[in-house]
């Protein structure tokens, strides 16, 4: 059986400069390339423990279109202390219960179901989402 493991996400973003500093020193994300070649530049950026990374790519038309890429951590208050001491503006926490979308973290801390939200300059959307178990083959 193959193997198929996702390395890479394009985000489409309006101004590159803005993107790479909110994405490297706000959101703490290593800048793996920043290429150029005339007109056309590349910027890699991967998140800390991550196997996946993301491109900022100019494109002022999708800018803000992408919505719900998940972030996984295992201690989703330790993570939303981090993102507000960098200077991100981020949700509080929440979960979802029969009636929908509730404040708060899961009371039961179960994996899969506590929540943060935030967005880029752009209004790209992520989630922040709390695992706090061993995935799968780790």
């Amino acid at each position: 059986m193959v193997d198929w493991k996702l390395e890479l996400v394009v985000v489409p973003v309006s101004d590159m400069d803005r993107s790479k500093a909110f994405y490297n020193e706000k959101a703490g994300f290593k800048v793996d390339v920043d290429h150029r070649a005339g007109d056309f530049r590349i910027v890699q950026l991967t998140p800390p423990g991550s196997a996946c990374s993301i491109t900022i790519m100019q494109n002022p038309k999708a800018a803000g279109s992408l919505q719900g890429l998940h972030l996984v951590v295992t201690d989703i208050e330790a993570a939303r202390a981090e993102l507000l001491g960098r200077g991100v503006e981020v949700s509080d926490f929440f979960h979802f219960e029969s009636g929908g979308q509730v404040r708060g973290p899961d009371p039961q801390r179960r994996d899969y179901s506590s929540f943060l939200s935030l967005n880029d300059p752009d209004g790209n959307g992520w989630l922040i989402q709390e695992v706090r178990r061993a995935a799968p083959g780790t």
